[in-house]
């Protein structure tokens, strides 16, 4: 007999119960762009810290790509199954590499961007942008170590220590900002988010100590190493391509010819995604680890249900929140940023873009979801194609309608790419299925 759909599946019950923790965990985070907006404003020098941001978003696609929600769960999963003695020495060679990798990409950017950021300010605003590339720098190599040791513990269900740890990496990330303002400007900002991660770090070593896991540091490449960084690189891949999205936003904010356009482009985006970055905080990494439990113990139909429910279960969360979120967006706004140093007119125009972010909220959602499932398949080889077409329809859609529509164009891009590259996900994933349900049939015929 079939079994009825059902919502209430392990993933759902597991979500539920982290719900309160990612809340309390999202909200602080949020507190971030809320500080800048009251404490900055809207100027050229936010706007050089947020086209740096876009700059080493870019680079620290690679960091944070390559672990979290990545090809990096499904094969601890799958060498916990089928190989647990080798555990240690797997852990220990992607600690050793991984830390390697970040601190030459984290030196490379960090010439790229002296370089990049001299050359385009002139006077105080140059002064400014150039003391942000040592912050930021040194921000990518604890990211790679919080996303990490992440990953360890998502893998084995420790979903918990992340958030309590992102809530208190964040309470020390705001007062190290408020503490270092005046002396250095908007370069404060990267500061507090350095010495917010690295408490963040710190919580998730000794959580990963507790729970026992264990590491055996070696310069060795096992062949589940192997794996990730074959499977990693095209996530990787991807990811950088897709990171480009943020840059030509905010270049293309520019010939909207409005003061603070970038700022209240990235403003209105970041109030958009809140739903988002609570879907990806407490369902996605479980939804991961479970989607890579069936898929090393080859139970496929498993990943089709699970992945029909989640489907079915962020679009219409999504839909419902932006519904509310539209609803509310003048007053909300008012009261997140209508203070400080953020004038009435930029908060009136950041309630006449938000619409247009919140147009892609269900389709980003589908998006999320689905290109987990291919990296629970170990399909992450398609994230490199899937990052050149996201980009290409982001620039084209950008170029289209940013003169009709101005700054509320750029946004509305984003939504309609959201939704195009989903559904380029969700046809792509079936063939996947297919063939990984083949490749098991053969397994399980071969002597």
């Amino acid at each position: 007999m079939r079994r009825p759909f059902r919502f209430a599946s392990p993933v759902t019950r597991t979500t539920l119960s982290l719900l309160p923790l990612q809340v309390v965990a999202r909200t602080a985070d949020a507190s971030l762009p809320v500080i800048v907006a009251l404490w900055f404003g809207r100027s050229p020098a936010t706007d050089a810290y947020y086209f740096a941001w876009a700059l080493f978003g870019l680079v620290g696609s690679l960091v944070f790509s390559a672990f979290h929600d990545s090809a990096v769960v499904p094969i601890l999963v799958e060498v916990k199954l089928h190989a647990p003695a080798s555990l240690p020495s797997v852990r220990g060679s992607l600690l050793v590499h991984t830390l390697a990798a970040a601190i030459a990409a984290a030196g490379a950017v960090a010439a790229v961007a002296w370089i990049w950021l001299a050359s385009r300010y002139t006077g105080e605003v140059r002064t400014v942008a150039l003391r942000l590339v040592a912050p930021f720098s040194l921000y990518l190599v604890a990211l790679c170590a919080r996303t990490l040791l992440a990953s360890w513990l998502h893998a084995e269900h420790h979903y918990r220590p992340l958030p309590v740890a992102s809530a208190a990496g964040a309470v020390v990330a705001v007062a190290v900002i408020g503490a270092l303002r005046r002396p250095l400007d908007v370069a404060a900002i990267p500061c507090g988010s350095l010495a917010g991660e690295c408490v963040i770090v710190a919580w998730l070593a000794a959580s990963a100590r507790s729970a026992g896991m264990r590491l055996s540091p070696t310069i060795a490449r096992p062949e589940p190493v192997r794996r990730v960084a074959r499977l990693v690189a095209a996530e990787v891949g991807g990811g950088a391509v897709t990171r480009v999205n943020p840059l030509v936003d905010q270049l293309m904010a520019g010939l909207a010819g409005v003061a603070g356009g970038g700022t209240m482009l990235k403003l209105t985006g970041d109030v958009a995604m809140v739903p988002t970055s609570l879907l990806q905080a407490a369902m996605l990494p479980v939804l991961l680890t479970h989607l890579s439990d069936a898929s090393a113990a080859g139970k496929l139909p498993q990943i089709r249900a699970s992945v029909r429910r989640a489907l079915a279960a962020v679009i219409v969360i999504m839909a419902v929140a932006g519904a509310l979120l539209w609803a509310v967006r003048r007053p909300l706004l008012r009261l997140v940023f209508a203070h400080g140093a953020m004038d009435p007119a930029g908060v009136e125009r950041m309630a006449r873009i938000l619409p247009y972010h919140l147009v892609g909220l269900a389709p980003f959602g589908a998006l999320l979801v689905l290109a987990r499932a291919h990296v629970a398949v170990q399909n992450s080889r398609v994230m490199v194609s899937m990052g050149i077409i996201n980009a290409a329809l982001n620039a084209l859609l950008d170029v289209a309608l940013v003169r009709p529509l101005g700054l509320e164009g750029l946004a509305l891009a984003t939504s309609c790419t959201s939704a195009l590259v989903a559904l380029v996900f969700f046809v792509r994933l079936g063939p996947r299925m297919t063939a990984a349900s083949g490749d098991r049939a053969r397994l399980e015929l071969s002597p």
